[in-house]
């Protein structure tokens, strides 16, 4: 099938089109940059110039495909806001498209925001509710895309998604140790982080476009729950500073935007989508991962 993507030459995405290509799918992915459209057609991708504000370009991508995996995102963490207001801009630009279609409609959500005490599972909604909450309440109002004759398929990936040439929350963890010269975690370091290797992460997604119904939800989850405090003992050990713990008070101080999410308690389960995929996760867990490729070869910062 034809599908259309954004975020195709992200850290996700990028990993997500060699499966779609090996199963036969042209795809053509949305570029924010020459040089995005360069990786994008290096990795046989078809370009389409544009950012997830040009809602005219989303219309024209998801217009010609016959299937939408919706992986962009503005992670800019200083206007929040502003990137859950462009999310919710796309997706009702989205909608406007494949309305009445039957066409699939894969789109990135996350696993914060649920309540917390047991492990997240495929059948918990979401509390985000509303354009003005974190994501602008996209995957409330996608799922609800199903009574609009679309395929909605929410993609709930882990807090970290780590793999070599990461760039995201666990490297962002390991700068903040290297230039704080130690590793912490907050409080007693028992809020812990699912996780998911990238590569697993895409084949979870391939897997989704081809057997995942609509209105189903889907958990990228490999490991359900590993404490904060195991993470920054191995960030510790790979660079060769003491784990210490961060007040809650001093926790903004100490790892600044980050220090939201570090300690949000994130725990879930991915055994539906397994059993309804057939998905098994085969790459190397977070702690390990750390150790081979976060913090390999590094030395702890002079005294």
């Amino acid at each position: 099938m034809r599908v259309f993507m954004t975020g195709a030459s992200g850290w996700i995405g990028s990993a997500v089109v060699p499966h779609l290509l090996e199963a036969g799918h042209e795809v053509t992915g949305l570029a924010r940059s020459d040089a995005s459209a360069s990786a994008l057609e290096t990795a046989g991708v078809t370009p389409l110039l544009g950012g997830l504000d040009d809602l005219d370009v989303l219309r024209t991508g998801a217009g010609s495909a016959d299937a939408v995996i919706h992986l962009g995102f503005k992670h800019d963490f200083d206007h929040f806001d502003e990137s859950g207001r462009t999310e919710r801009a796309a997706l009702e630009a989205f909608r406007e498209v494949l309305r009445g279609s039957g066409r699939k409609f894969l789109f990135a959500s996350g696993l914060a925001g649920f309540p917390s005490g047991r492990p997240l599972t495929e059948h918990d909604q979401s509390s985000f509710v509303g354009p003005d909450s974190p994501r602008g309440g996209s995957e409330r109002f996608a799922m609800d895309f199903v009574d609009d004759g679309i395929a909605p398929v929410s993609l709930r990936f882990s807090p970290t998604v780590h793999g070599a040439g990461d760039h995201g929350f666990t490297s962002v963890l390991v700068r903040i140790a290297r230039e704080r010269g130690v590793a912490g975690y907050i409080g007693d370091g028992s809020t812990r982080w699912a996780a998911v290797h990238r590569l697993d992460a895409a084949r979870m997604v391939g897997l989704a476009l081809e057997k995942a119904p609509g209105g189903t939800i889907t958990h990228a989850v490999a490991e359900e729950g590993i404490p904060s405090k195991q993470i920054a003992e191995a960030i510790g050990r790979g660079l060769g500073l003491p784990a210490v713990s961060i007040s809650p008070e001093d926790a903004p101080a100490h790892f600044g935007w980050l220090g939201a999410f570090f300690g949000a308690d994130v725990h879930a389960t991915s055994a539906l989508t397994r059993e309804l995929l057939g998905w098994q996760p085969t790459e190397i867990g977070l702690l390990q991962d750390i150790a081979e490729n976060y913090v390999s070869g590094a030395e702890a910062p002079a005294a």
